[in-house]
């Protein structure tokens, strides 16, 4: 295989050899090189420590006898802390993705999303300013936050924030390019562990909790 020696490499892991077909059709239209593609989550980790690629694209629902999907984008993660891993997968639901996003992944797309959202989403993985932080990247102040909150995930906290300051379901979408479907998934487990009904009680209890800046008011500097 031929490769662009400046082009960002991407290392494919999905059960059905179809979709990897797929997804490297539009890796190589944003000049992303596919060094490796996989239907086992095992092979895909030697894949990924032989190759050194700058990231992974992996479908959760890939398993073998003793690891799974999901077990395989952790190890991934783990082992290799540069990675990008953006799980692009026909699961949609909460629990799904939030198994992958805890797991480390940078981004979650659902399969049905037009080639164009996902390639954008592919684009944006390397810029830290749009997606989210993981885990690994969260700051001391949310850290304090997530073991003050009522069961909190650090993503549903990164979700409230961003909500609580105005943000729309159709732009956290755009934001996490995920579908405004799985950003109310977020919202519906957020609402039911702060105890609220709404928007504005749980951008309330944010304010109150220290996710908003406290905006001091004119004449009252310390």
């Amino acid at each position: 295989m031929s490769l662009n020696a400046n082009a960002r490499t991407a290392v494919l892991l999905d059960p059905y050899p179809l979709w990897l077909d797929a997804v490297a059709h539009v890796l190589a239209r944003i000049q992303i090189d596919v060094v490796g593609t996989t239907t086992s989550p095992n092979e895909a980790l030697e894949l990924i420590s032989s190759l050194g690629p700058d990231m992974l694209v992996v479908e959760i629902s890939a398993w073998d006898a003793d690891l799974d999907g999901i077990g395989c984008l952790r190890r991934a993660c783990n082992r290799f802390p540069d990675l990008k891993a953006v799980v692009f997968s026909a699961y949609e639901d909460t629990q799904h993705v939030d198994a992958a996003l805890e797991a480390g992944a940078v981004a979650y797309v659902i399969k049905a999303a037009d080639p164009e959202d996902f390639a954008s989403a592919i684009r944006q993985a390397f810029d830290h300013s749009i997606y989210f932080p993981g885990a690994r990247r969260s700051t001391p102040a949310l850290r304090a936050s997530v073991d003050e909150s009522p069961g909190l995930t650090r993503r549903e906290i990164e979700i409230l924030k961003v909500m609580a300051e105005g943000h729309t379901n159709a732009q956290l979408a755009k934001m996490l390019w995920v579908t405004e479907q799985t950003v109310k998934f977020h919202l519906s487990n957020i609402y039911r562990k702060l105890d609220v009904s709404n928007r504005t009680e749980a951008s309330r209890w944010a304010q109150m909790n220290g996710l908003l800046p406290v905006v001091a008011a004119p004449g009252n500097a310390a």
